[in-house]
């Protein structure tokens, strides 16, 4: 009998790179992925660019997807719904990261060891290569979202990424812009996915090349999406503080009529009752729905824990 022919099992391997206007560098990123992983097919996902940068990627190798509607978590997207690859490697075209150390991104998840790898790049950015307010707003970032979900991250915002199909088939990608890179490690981190951080060099951009972050407004966005996500993954968590707070502040404002019974309040009893009769029902109301949302919480995960062996 002959010998049954046996499966390779060597994963396949894509680069996708989002771009939106970036025509300065878009060839180079293409080219410089293209000499790390030869192998590796590299997809091209434009986001709306006006300056001829698809043109650049398919005349430098790359396979173009168009993506009209703007925005990097609509690009991510894009990615997830078109790539078919066992692994992805995601890139920014900004010419920011760089392509030879794709390897030490990739082992890993190569090795079963994380879904996603996050190129960790704060601790090697300088002034020279971020401008000190990105620097100063990434690390307050950071510091908010590992407060609020007990998590030691130390770089939520980076734009190289490598993960694998299960990654891509468990977390949903709701989101439509920069705070994009913020859901997806949170909503890993919701799916029970091993989320691993690998130090990466990260450069200056061109001088020709402009930066689309608004670190203002997109940092807003990002802190009212990990609120969002505190809010659907772990409400009790939430709830809790809130109704923690309001029986703080009746607790508080009871000491003070307490004291005012004895002469020595400051503020008068109708305001710090009323405070009172606010606070205790005010809180219990905040405990009530986190229980009732966690408990939906739960037979969510249950249903999708289900399902998950099911396959």
């Amino acid at each position: 009998m002959p010998a049954k022919k046996t499966r390779s099992a060597k994963p396949s391997i894509a680069v996708a790179i989002p771009c939106h206007n970036e025509a300065a560098t878009i060839a180079k990123v293409v080219k410089d992925f293209r000499k790390a992983l030869p192998r590796a097919p590299i997809y091209v996902f434009d986001n709306a660019s006006t300056d001829g940068s698809a043109a650049l990627a398919r005349k430098a190798g790359a396979e173009v997807h168009l993506v009209p509607a703007l925005g990097k978590g609509n690009v991510l997207r894009a990615i997830f719904d078109n790539l078919n690859e066992d692994i992805v490697v995601l890139v920014d075209g900004d010419d920011t990261y760089p392509a030879e150390e794709v390897i030490t991104l990739l082992q890993p998840v190569l090795a079963g060891l994380a879904d996603m790898t996050v190129g960790h790049r704060l601790d090697g950015a300088s002034d020279a290569n971020m401008k000190r307010l990105n620097q100063f707003g990434n690390r307050m970032i950071v510091a908010y979202i590992n407060r609020l979900f007990d998590t030691q991250y130390d770089d939520v915002l980076s734009g190289y990424r490598a993960f694998n199909r299960r990654f891509m088939e468990s977390v949903p990608v709701l989101t439509s812009g920069f705070e994009v890179e913020t859901e997806i490690t949170l909503q890993a981190l919701a799916e029970g996915l091993n989320v691993l951080e690998v130090p990466v060099s990260y450069r200056s951009r061109p001088e020709d090349s402009q930066s689309k972050l608004r670190p203002f407004a997109d940092g807003y966005r990002i802190v009212l999406t990990a609120a969002i996500l505190l809010r659907d993954h772990r409400p009790l968590r939430l709830f809790g503080a809130i109704a923690a707070f309001f029986w703080s502040l009746a607790l508080v404002a009871g000491v003070l009529r307490l004291f005012s019974i004895f002469g020595q309040g400051s503020l008068p009893d109708s305001i710090l009752g009323g405070v009172v009769l606010l606070g205790v029902p005010s809180g219990l109301i905040a405990l009530g729905i986190g229980l009732s949302l966690n408990a939906i919480n739960t037979r969510f995960q249950e249903i999708k824990t289900f399902l998950r062996r099911s396959r």
